[in-house]
């Protein structure tokens, strides 16, 4: 098993934390669910969506960097 860390704003990580509170599930397993399914699409499904959360957070990792 491998570990990733990755950095969300306050108000982000507080709307998974919500999410996961609804599904009565820690955050870590939204997460990890949440990226298995994405990494189980088909390749269409999963280039429109990175390119969406590119283009959305693209000043943020400008920043990061």
């Amino acid at each position: 098993m491998v570990t990733v860390t990755v950095t969300f704003s306050e108000d982000r990580f507080e709307k998974l934390q919500n999410l996961a509170t609804q599904f009565n599930i820690p955050i870590e397993q939204l997460l990890r669910v949440s990226v298995e399914e994405l990494a189980v699409r088909p390749q269409e499904d999963f280039q429109k969506a990175l390119e969406y959360v590119l283009e959305t957070y693209q000043e943020l990792y400008k920043r990061l960097a």
